[in-house]
């Protein structure tokens, strides 16, 4: 058994474990939510044309031997760019919800060694991370595809490390137009102890970059108060 397989079976376990005890009783979006309209997102090498993943890496201070995840992983663009960047003794957990998608991203892992990188299935509300695990958990351009945001950044904010933080890349428009004002992605966060470490426009791109760390308690499901419309 290779040391990618066996990893993806303890995470497939820890991940069950953590299902088993699922809370409930989370509040509504009380938003609009965008429909998720495929699993890629331009091509390639338009997206490098722009540099967004590389400003976004930068930006986020990923380095050698940290563990991330890339969160909604699609076709895997980041999570072949960051698998080389943490390194051989790094960690990337590549995560999707759709499992024709998580398949291709397994082959992908393998079609060109990404040794570092293991693929896991999440739900809409709960991506089924190890606890405690990640120095940067990315969610780019897929939070305003997000169904129930409470119970998601409930389980997300699980898998951080202490000192660890959560990454969003989104557009600053209406979540129905596929994107988060970052007022709204504040409010959000905050409702799960989440505080902002830094908010910047990516140049060149339709996007910006938010990171959010731990900065309060985790709150109950019913203890958590949703933002308004």
């Amino acid at each position: 058994m290779s040391i990618r397989v066996a990893l993806l079976a303890t995470l497939a376990l820890i991940g069950g474990c953590r299902q088993s005890a699922k809370p409930s009783g989370f509040p509504q979006a009380n938003r609009d939510v965008a429909q998720i309209v495929s699993d890629s997102f331009s091509t390639e090498d338009a997206r490098d044309r722009v540099g967004e993943a590389e400003e976004v890496m930068r930006l986020a201070g990923v380095r050698r031997t940290m563990s991330v995840a890339d969160i909604g992983a699609g076709e895997g663009y980041y999570t072949a760019r960051l698998s080389p960047l943490v390194g051989p003794e790094g960690r990337v957990l590549a995560e999707d919800i759709v499992p024709a998608t998580r398949d291709k991203l397994a082959e992908r892992a393998q079609r060109e060694r990404l040794d570092n990188v293991a693929v896991k299935l999440g739900t809409p509300d709960d991506p089924m991370l190890p606890a405690s695990s990640f120095d940067r958990i990315f969610l780019v351009h897929m939070y305003h595809e997000v169904t129930s945001p409470y119970a998601f950044l409930w389980h997300l904010r699980g898998g951080l490390k202490t000192t660890g933080e959560i990454v969003v890349v989104d557009a600053d428009r209406p979540t129905k137009r596929h994107g988060t004002p970052p007022k709204r992605l504040d409010c959000e966060f905050a409702a799960l102890g989440l505080v902002p470490v830094s908010h910047e426009p990516i140049p060149g791109a339709d996007a910006y970059f938010a990171a959010y760390r731990i900065g309060g308690p985790r709150p109950a499901p019913g203890a958590i108060s949703p933002c308004k419309d």
